[in-house]
């Protein structure tokens, strides 16, 4: 049922690669804020939340993939239902929808993470223009978002003929 050659498992390792490309973007994205936050804490700790919030920022990518892999797992029956017949040729094309958010998240997520790392200059020096330094990263996020809706779009467009489940 799962094997190397079932389509169940194309599939899945589709929405597999969505959460875990996603989830690296922002692993990494959120740890070099993370990095310069705790040195501009040292120095000025009465900022947390806003150096808070721009680490936060990179961390949507992993849970834009998180999205993209419920939804393929929903739509295959993984989720909330019986696991549903499909062919190899509609495994494939959940597999190649899960690609742009996987793409997009990560490789958005770590750049997302080095503009919001540079913003810390901007909280560290004038902290009334955190503003700025969130907008500039939340730049980045612009595309990690259409990827999300490429992907999404995909998924929804896929037609799984009414066949037995497995």
């Amino acid at each position: 049922m799962f094997g190397f050659d079932s389509p169940l498992a194309i599939a899945v390792l589709g929405a597999a690669i969505a959460a875990i490309l996603g989830g690296i973007g922002s692993a990494i994205g959120v740890g070099l804020v993370g990095q310069g936050g705790a040195g501009v804490l040292t120095e000025k700790p009465e900022e947390f939340g806003k150096i808070l919030l721009l680490e936060a920022l990179p961390g949507t990518q992993g849970i834009y993939g998180f999205l993209g892999a419920l939804l393929i797992l929903i739509q295959i029956g993984l989720i909330g239902g019986a696991p549903k017949a499909i062919d190899t040729a509609t495994a494939w094309q959940f597999f190649y929808a899960a690609l742009p958010v996987a793409f997009t998240g990560l490789v958005s997520g770590i750049h997302q993470g080095k503009v919001a790392a540079a913003g810390l200059n901007i909280v560290a020096k004038d902290p009334a223009n955190t503003g700025k330094a969130v907008i500039m990263s939340a730049m980045v996020e612009t595309y990690a978002v259409l990827g999300l809706l490429v992907s999404v779009l995909l998924i929804f467009g896929i037609q799984i003929p009414a066949a037995a489940t497995v």
